[in-house]
């Protein structure tokens, strides 16, 4: 079957083969550098009077595809005048995937955040509003900055939501036509605006189109990463000092057992037993005395499988977590469950009253509730399987802009850690030597206290 006809064949059964995509993406985006570059002989007046003719064309009922070629041109040319940068044809060919619903796979340094510009313009010219999900706060006021300019120049706005800002200011950021944030504030102001008894007082739209970034890492890695929206307990904090106060005397394989996979610390019948002497209580099962075994079993898992400077650290008096996938510190989060409050007893810090929660929401379950959705980042193909399966997104591999000039080597696999790590240090030192900069990432804050350590011992000077 020809190109032509697998394109004719799949506009008639809805599937296009990705290769088809590809080529209708690159013959599309060389049509709008063309146009674009037709639009340089306007000033910045008539650019203007152009994106307001096409959002009044969208507002009208205009179907968006129809507006695609004159609108991206418009932000490739506004681009050009505000930013002094001008969208690739593989940009474009991105930014179209992204129009789409699709998932595009670009690779570092081509440029993915000038690429959102696109369809975040052409998909906010009804009003409705678009998303754009960034991986930290820094990135999202950078960016509703920075391409700012180009919606701006076009008639549209854009605001950014980071920590801090009142309901007023976070109406406002939401009420622009382009919004920027990152998942963590987006989910946050949904389930607060959930809890809320008046309409007005709310922040967020309708979930119209988003666009996110590192999407692998959001909706794959922290797919089932619960938002809580907690409020204290008012109960007593001396339990949990107390049944600290027994754990050191249990026994593994004797009082209890430990499945490390499942993160799962569990008593044995001779362990129920030894806890029921310890403190003086005469049938942990009983359903008077359930509040106590949980608490017992929430002081064991702290015990035994949440360890210091690798799943939390003290800091000021306080136990703070450490996210799991960057390893940065997750000030103001805090276990639930009780779970918190035994970390905490175990370090003998303050003990702080247990919340109860009010409101949660995981990442996947969030993010499947807009209308439409699109993401991007550079390893996406992998997962691809599970994209189409819980999202129903696509993936499509977009091509670098000039030939890839890195060279992914395969992995490497050593007999134990210990021999991996002695591995690492060397190549370190030897790119040191070089005169070469070493960008090094572990697992936990623990691993990077050992490798520093090693490093310390050869000499080589670093930071962690």
């Amino acid at each position: 079957m020809s190109l032509s006809s697998k394109i004719l064949h799949g506009l008639k059964t809805g599937f296009i083969p990705s290769a088809a995509r590809r080529s209708r993406w690159r013959a599309m985006s060389r049509k709008i550098i063309r146009l674009s570059d037709t639009l340089q002989g306007l000033s910045d007046e008539e650019l203007l009077t152009r994106g307001r003719k096409v959002r009044w064309e969208a507002r009208a009922g205009v179907r968006l595809d129809k507006l695609l070629p004159e609108a991206y041109a418009l932000v490739r040319e506004s681009a050009r005048r505000v930013l002094g940068m001008q969208h690739f044809e593989v940009q474009i060919m991105g930014a179209i995937a992204l129009f789409e619903g699709h998932i595009a796979e670009m690779q570092t340094g081509e440029g993915k955040t000038l690429t959102a510009t696109m369809p975040a313009f052409l998909r906010a010219l009804p009003g409705q509003g678009v998303h754009v999900v960034t991986v930290n706060d820094y990135l999202a006021t950078r960016d509703a900055e920075w391409m700012g300019q180009i919606y701006r120049f076009l008639g549209l706005s854009a605001g950014v939501v980071v920590p801090g800002l009142n309901q007023e200011e976070r109406q406002k950021a939401y009420g622009a036509d382009v919004t920027y944030g990152t998942n963590n504030e987006f989910g946050f102001d949904y389930l607060r605006d959930n809890m809320k008894f008046d309409a007005q007082a709310m922040v967020q739209r309708p979930l119209h189109f988003a666009i996110v970034d590192e999407v692998d890492s959001i909706l794959i890695d922290e797919a089932r990463t619960p938002l809580i929206i907690s409020g204290q307990a008012e109960q007593s904090t001396d339990k949990y000092y107390r049944i600290n106060s027994i754990i050191p005397n249990l026994k593994k394989d004797i009082d209890f057992t430990i499945d490390e996979k499942a993160k799962s610390a569990v008593l044995t019948e001779d362990g129920v037993t030894h806890v029921e002497k310890l403190l003086n209580v005469e049938n942990l099962y009983d359903p008077k005395n359930i509040d106590i075994l949980h608490h017992v079993n929430q002081a064991l898992k702290a015990h035994v499988l949440f360890k210091k400077d690798k799943d939390y650290v003290v800091k000021d008096g306080q136990v703070i977590i450490v996210d799991e996938f960057t390893g940065r510190l997750m000030d103001g989060r805090r276990w639930s469950d009780g779970l918190h409050q035994a970390v905490e007893a175990k370090e003998g810090v303050t003990v702080e009253n247990e919340n109860q929660t009010l409101a949660t929401i995981t990442f996947q379950n969030y993010f499947r509730m807009y209308e439409k959705l699109s993401g991007m980042t550079g390893t996406a193909d992998t997962e691809a399987p599970e994209f189409a399966k819980i999202y129903n997104l696509d993936v499509m591999v977009v091509p670098t802009n000039k030939p890839l000039a890195r060279v992914d080597e395969p992995d490497l696999i050593y007999k134990n850690e210990k021999a991996k790590f002695k591995a690492v240090a060397a190549k370190i030192e030897e790119l040191h030597t070089k005169g070469q900069p070493v960008l090094v990432g572990t697992i936990s804050i623990e691993k990077s206290e050992a490798l520093s350590q090693m490093l310390n011992r050869r000499g080589v000077k670093h930071h962690v």
